[in-house]
């Protein structure tokens, strides 16, 4: 492990959550990271109102002693420094410190941003539902409480204990946690949400297809689970995966990662490139479908890109008749498949050892879990 001078500087650190509170109350922030570039351009912190920008921990040292002056690269004005566990940053902040810099040390660097995550209850007609915000990630996540039981949506496996407790400060206990399909992104934690509460894991019937192997309550379109007072429908919806499945309920579907705000699925991460286009010619077909359902159905996508405005109230949500308006998208089956498949971002990293570890072929332990899915998500092309 690299090992850094000690300069006797303190430097004030700043946690993921209040660095949160800054942006979304509108101030204007600078990080300065100091990863390796190669770092910095797969993951960063980023929201629309955070300047990033990467000047490595490397530019501040000279065979090992802090260097002379400060590097070229480094902004002007108050800077908040972080890196990957808050080490290499610390460093740099008590440089900049001592040469009369103002900044502030995120707080466990990129791993404490990644262990960030905010939940908000959608203004919405029918049972209570909440929106989980990994701002780290934009993967989304949802809880539906009715009647004093509750389920969750796309847990995450790090924040399964979250789940539970929040179910109990409403009243309520967990008796189902759903996965909307095999995700390649993050790790799942429909089986940990079942263990620490005694609930039923559920997944999509076409799991089974993909090597599914632990067991579990399989839903597919059509069938419905009983919530309390509350029913939620599983609606099939292919394209992005052949076993997706969306949870309606009330006037809320959870699409997964079939419709997001701003774009939709890419097709590419089950069979690769050589599947590709027949998965976006079915995708088509499911996005139209979606389209014909009521116009003030809320669409709760299951990741965020990280660039959209929030709705008035505060969730990455929109009613459907507003995204039929804003998404640009090709009316006909084969130019939707040319603009899909021309605009498909990097594969989400480590993608094959979590879809494994998802359908139980392998065992990740928490830790490695945790590091396996850090980074953006990556699930989405473009719309536009």
């Amino acid at each position: 492990m690299q090992q850094f001078p000690d300069l006797g500087t303190e430097v004030p650190e700043i946690t993921a959550a209040e660095l949160k509170a800054r942006v979304d109350a509108g101030e204007q922030v600078t990080v300065l990271d100091t990863r390796r570039p190669a770092d910095f351009e797969a993951w960063k912190l980023s929201d629309p109102n955070v300047r990033s920008v990467n000047v490595p921990f490397t530019e501040f040292l000279d065979d090992g002693e802090p260097v002379e002056a400060v590097p070229e690269g480094v902004p002007d004005g108050q800077l908040v420094v972080s890196c990957a566990k808050g080490i290499s940053s610390g460093f740099v902040a008590e440089f900049l410190a001592r040469e009369g810099r103002e900044v502030e040390a995120l707080a466990d660097g990129m791993e404490g941003w990644a262990r960030l995550y905010e939940a908000t209850e959608l203004d919405v007609d029918g049972p209570t539902v909440l929106q989980y915000h990994r701002p780290s990630s934009g993967c989304l996540g949802y809880m539906i409480v009715s009647g004093g039981e509750a389920a969750v949506i796309d847990p995450l496996r790090a924040f399964a204990d979250r789940y539970v407790a929040d179910a109990r400060e409403r009243g309520a206990e967990l008796v189902y946690a759903l996965d909307t399909h095999v995700h390649a992104d993050h790790v799942s934690g429909v089986r940990e949400v079942a263990d620490l509460a005694g609930a039923e894991a559920v997944v999509p019937s076409g799991a089974t297809g993909r090597g599914l192997a632990f067991d579990a309550a399989l839903v597919e379109d059509g069938d419905a689970i009983e919530v309390g007072e509350a029913r939620i429908e599983a609606v099939g919806l292919p394209g992005h995966t052949t076993e997706m499945t969306g949870y309606r309920a009330g006037e809320v579907l959870v699409t997964g990662d079939t419709l997001f705000l701003e774009s939709v699925a890419r097709p590419d991460l089950e069979d690769g490139a050589e599947g590709a286009p027949d998965a976006a010619r079915t995708l088509f077909d499911t996005l139209q479908a979606v389209f014909d359902r009521p116009d003030g159905t809320v669409v709760a996508p299951g990741h965020t890109s990280g660039g959209e405005e929030p709705a008035e109230d505060g969730t990455y949500t929109r009613r459907l008749a507003e995204l039929r308006e804003s998404l640009s998208l090709p009316s006909e089956r084969e130019a939707f498949v040319d603009r899909i498949l021309a605009d498909m971002p990097p594969r989400p990293a480590n993608f094959g050892t979590i879809i494994a570890t998802n359908l139980g072929r392998e065992r990740l332990t928490d830790d490695d879990a945790f590091e396996a899915e850090l980074g953006p998500n990556n699930c989405a092309a473009s719309a536009d």
